[in-house]
């Protein structure tokens, strides 16, 4: 059954530890997957044509703004490796400590990354650093806390969103979202991600093999293109978003 698991009942070292061991090993056997397949393309290959300073955070090795060009930021050191084989410009670091100046980029992209960080506030504060006045941010979420499951656990999240608490929250950091659509990968089907997930913990060699060659390539094939809709709505049964924010930093009082 799902149950919501509130972000105060894990702490930050925990889910560092959780999602470095969860993700260092999937990188590690994982293949790049260019940016170019997947259904976020066609809106972000504009963008970045239009952003010389662009920053993606926690690619993995999903990267969705292009290789050449963009700065990206990840905690795992396999992902890393195989983006600098690659040809792409990546550093180690995390969210909530970017080594990045101040007002450097004009798009960022940040995706599936919020919900893996005990305190998003800073998180987002520095996003909302890093970016300049008018920057495009790329953000996506899972939504509501009642369809929380084991694999929310398994993968190291710590919270999903409700609607209005996302809203307010990027508004208090300077972001607007100007646009939504319905996004994700996971399967529907519950014993689908059950298995999935016995066979990640008790055979992941196998899991991967079916993973890279099969599973992978078939939600590829299946992706359908991104329906856009005006601010945050139509959220009615939707496991995740993706946002696309304005930042517009609020003026500070002169002294």
């Amino acid at each position: 059954m799902p149950h919501p698991r509130p972000a105060e009942s894990r702490s930050d070292a925990e889910l560092i530890r959780v999602n470095r061991g969860f993700y260092e090993s999937l990188w590690a056997a994982a293949r790049l997957i260019g940016p170019e397949r997947f259904n976020t393309w066609p809106l972000l290959r504009g963008l970045a044509a239009a952003a010389p300073n662009r920053l993606e955070v926690a690619p993995g090795l999903r990267p969705r703004l292009p290789l050449d060009g963009t700065c990206f930021v990840d905690l795992s050191h396999a992902a890393l490796r195989r983006l600098h084989a690659s040809g792409a410009k990546a550093v180690h670091g995390m969210i909530g400590a970017l080594p990045c100046a101040d007002a450097s980029f004009d798009l960022i992209c940040a995706l599936d990354i919020l919900e893996h960080v005990a305190d998003d506030d800073s998180a987002l504060a520095e996003l909302a650093r890093v970016a300049r006045p008018g920057a495009h941010v790329l953000l996506s979420v899972p939504l509501h806390p009642e369809a929380w499951t084991a694999f929310d656990d398994f993968v190291g999240h710590c919270r999903r969103y409700e609607p209005a608490q996302i809203i307010a929250k990027l508004a208090r950091h300077g972001f607007t979202i100007e646009h939504s659509a319905v996004y994700g990968m996971q399967p529907k089907s519950s014993r689908l991600l059950d298995l999935g997930q016995w066979y990640l913990t008790h055979r992941r060699e196998r899991a991967m093999w079916w993973y890279n060659r099969v599973f992978m390539p078939l939600g590829l094939h299946f992706q359908k293109p991104l329906q856009w809709h005006e601010g945050l709505s139509h959220t009615q049964g939707v496991d995740e978003v993706l946002l696309r924010c304005r930042y517009r930093p609020t003026p500070q009082p002169s002294h």
